[in-house]
């Protein structure tokens, strides 16, 4: 059936409008000169301060907490400038150069959100007999050294359409870091929930922030710390371990739980927090590190153990070969042999590492399985939580800086 449309004179202008489109384009691309299109543009801009993939900063002022055997470095731009807003609970991951390894460890920020603002980030170091870096930067960081950071990274953080309003969250040690943060946000109007913290510690020496709790709680209702001293029993504190028995004792009808703390305390926690019956979405867990003593696992291949392999890394048109133990993580062994490779969370989980595995077989342990499907089928690796148990071949993506 034919349908006849009028077309006024307006309409049929704008019909040869359209259709001359094409040739008007054409002569103004000829008549433009043959150089290269330059411009800023707001949204990459935005985008750039907001998500950089990295930030130069300098450590600006160190405090000490000299009974808990820590130190808190101030970070930042020394001309003041402001750094990338973060969600309190959020972590750096710091890029370091000692001796000729170039290493990175992620640190929860512990300062308050609003003071990105200003220009300061803090994360605080607490001594590690098992540990590198973390020694490392307590004995050799000094104000006024430059180093490089991540943007804020995870997703340790509050979030009202999935967490109840009442969080009860369970800190081990210098575990408090991102709680320190959430109590300063919640102090600040920044973050609106009610959060209870029990935090352990060996003894009321090691406690970590004891003061700066103790102010924001004197002037913000919604936050409340109970310390849990495990080697010594005093007026006014918990005695003991973080168990089912205490969680409910000071917890709500409804609530959430938020983890941080050593491997030690995710396992122990792992079997109290099943008593308490709840959902899955509200039981929240900063990430774990990765998995230590591997070779005293089930799993693991036994003529694995004490062994010895030899990897090939192929970094662009670089390659490496380098000798790596069975029960170190391959990017441990990179990072030793001097090879700048990519890392953040090293715990499996954000895949900042994803790696090719050419050949070869390595040992994932269960609980540091963060890979998507599609890496597993073909063939990609998250170095920072792989050990291997053969010779291997491993593409790995370059990271400069």
């Amino acid at each position: 059936m034919a349908v006849n449309v009028k077309v006024g004179l307006i309409g049929a202008l704008d019909m040869l409008k359209f259709k001359n489109m094409a040739k008007v384009r054409e002569k103004h691309i000829q008549a433009a000169p043959a150089k290269e299109v330059c411009g800023d543009f707001a949204i990459n801009a935005n985008g750039a301060a907001l998500h950089p993939a990295f930030i130069d900063v300098a450590v600006l002022d160190i405090i000490n907490h000299d009974s808990a055997g820590a130190k808190t470095f101030i970070l930042g731009k020394e001309d003041g400038t402001a750094l990338p807003y973060f969600r309190a609970g959020q972590y750096l991951s710091l890029k370091l150069q000692i001796g000729d390894s170039y290493i990175t460890r992620p640190y929860s920020i512990s300062s308050a959100p609003k003071l990105a603002l200003e220009g300061k980030y803090a994360v605080t170091v607490r001594k590690n007999p098992e540990g590198f870096a973390a020694d490392w930067m307590l004995e050799n960081l000094k104000k006024g050294d430059k180093i490089v950071i991540s943007s804020p990274q995870g997703e340790f953080y509050y979030e009202g359409l999935r967490d109840s309003s009442n969080v009860v969250a369970l800190a081990g040690g210098s575990g408090i870091t991102p709680f320190l943060s959430m109590a300063c946000a919640i102090r600040d109007g920044a973050e609106d929930f009610n959060l209870t913290i029990l935090s352990g510690s060996r003894t009321e020496a090691d406690i970590l922030f004891k003061n700066e709790f103790d102010e924001i709680c004197e002037t913000c209702d919604k936050v409340k710390i109970v310390h849990v001293l495990s080697e010594e029993d005093r007026e006014g504190y918990e005695h003991g371990f973080i168990t089912a028995e205490l969680i409910q004792k000071y917890a709500s009808d409804e609530y959430s739980v938020f983890i941080c703390g050593p491997e030690a305390m995710y396992k122990f926690e792992a079997d109290e927090i099943k008593k308490l019956g709840l959902p899955e979405r509200l039981v929240r867990r900063e990430t774990l590190g990765v998995t230590k003593n591997v070779a005293e696992r089930e799993d693991f291949p036994k003529e694995a153990v004490g062994k010895s392999f030899k990897v090939t890394v192929k970094q662009g048109p670089a390659e490496y070969v380098i000798e790596a133990a069975s029960t170190e993580p391959l990017l441990t062994a990179f990072e030793r042999a001097g090879i700048k490779a990519p890392s953040r969370c090293r715990s499996g989980e954000c895949g900042w590492c994803r790696s090719r595995l050419v050949s070869g077989e390595v040992y994932l342990p269960e609980e540091n399985e963060g890979r998507r499907w599609a890496d597993k089928e073909y063939g990609f690796i998250h170095p920072c939580a792989s050990f291997p148990v053969s010779d291997l071949l491993v593409e790995v993506p370059g990271e400069y800086y």
